[in-house]
């Protein structure tokens, strides 16, 4: 079986995300996004929310399946037994920090192998970073994020 994980913070997931999800699960027969658990980072989102919102926004994808890790991405990989990564490319910076990353990890696992995608056009620019600081100060941030994500990024900024 063709097997990939696509790990990242998505805190919270963007239209980009999906974009790579999307184009991920009609390659692949089963596609795994894991959500990182990293307690020494303040999400804004919890994991298990940033979970449930990858499930709402993927729910049309029966061969995508949501999941957590803490620690490195590697470790999951290795304890379960995957051996292929996702991941998206946007800008030649994100292939530099990217290339250097996918050669660490196969360091870490030797038998690792790392899939890249590059993200739609329209999604190049789109980070979970830009969303939060946009949202937060009152920007229209729904070309950014699915229709899913935006209420309950509007109650979170609500609540800060």
């Amino acid at each position: 079986m063709t097997r990939a994980v696509y790990p990242g913070s998505f805190d919270p997931v963007t239209r980009g995300h999906l974009d790579v999800i999307t184009r991920g699960s009609r390659v692949l027969e089963e596609l795994i996004v894991a959500v990182a658990d990293n307690p020494s980072k303040s999400a804004l989102f919890s994991t298990a929310e940033r979970m449930d919102l990858l499930r709402s926004v993927t729910q049309g994808l029966p061969n995508v399946r949501i999941d957590a890790f803490q620690g490195l991405a590697v470790d999951y990989l290795r304890r379960e037994g995957h051996r292929v990564l996702l991941r998206g490319l946007r800008t030649m910076s994100d292939f530099e920090a990217e290339f250097q990353m996918a050669l660490t990890n196969r360091a870490l696992l030797s038998d690792l192998e790392t899939l890249f995608v590059m993200t739609s056009e329209e999604f190049a620019f789109i980070s979970s970073r830009l969303v939060k600081e946009t949202a937060g100060l009152g920007a229209d941030v729904s070309k950014f994020v699915p229709p899913q994500v935006l209420p309950a990024l509007a109650e979170k900024l609500r609540r800060r």
